[in-house]
């Protein structure tokens, strides 16, 4: 076993404190995580929290940025991998079709989105997310003929967005119920069959 260097324990703190953000801000709410619950959290000394960010605030953005970038990595090759615009569409429901609203990270982006109202860091951290996603997605549906791309990817991500929001609150359709919905979107001249 080789010998740990300062600069690596350096990173294996950051890390435990930015995994012990993204736990509290789910168990407690984003105002309501401290330095010395975070440092308890993590197991290490409450001055190390503010070494190694400017603010608890910092750390707390940077925890769910980190987050936001991982749930949304996944989505890129997702499309990607998805023949048609309605395979998308499954592929995505199914990625979020399990979330209940009250599950960690459905808290953690509620706590997120509330949060970056404001945080303009946050905020425009956030946005630059959901944009590249809803470009991504917009991207997908052109490639597959559906009408008016970017405006529908904006609906859908929407659409999604508020249903996982929902989901804490009340019950909501079924997830079959949910894509019939969805699926007219992304069909040409649907809203003239209704």
């Amino acid at each position: 076993m080789g010998v740990v260097t300062a600069a690596q324990r350096g990173q294996e703190v950051r890390q435990r404190l930015l995994r012990a953000a993204t736990e509290l801000i789910v168990e407690r709410g984003w105002t309501a995580v401290t330095t010395r619950v975070l440092a308890q959290r993590a197991g290490v000394a409450p001055g190390l929290v503010h070494y190694h960010f400017t603010s608890v605030q910092a750390l707390l953005v940077e925890a769910v940025v980190a987050a936001a970038r991982s749930v949304t990595a996944r989505t890129g090759p997702l499309l990607a991998d998805a023949p048609s615009a309605d395979e998308a569409l499954t592929a995505l429901l199914g990625m979020f079709g399990t979330t209940s609203g009250t599950d960690p990270t459905s808290v953690l982006f509620v706590e997120a989105y509330l949060a970056a109202t404001r945080d303009e860091r946050l905020r425009q951290a956030l946005g630059e997310m959901i944009e590249q996603f809803r470009r991504q997605l917009a991207d997908h549906l052109a490639a597959h003929a559906v009408p008016d791309p970017h405006a529908t990817a904006a609906v859908l991500a929407a659409a999604i967005d508020g249903v996982l929001l929902h989901r804490a609150l009340a019950a909501g359709p079924s997830g079959d119920a949910l894509a019939a919905v969805l699926r007219r979107l992304l069909t040409p001249g649907a809203e003239d069959a209704r």
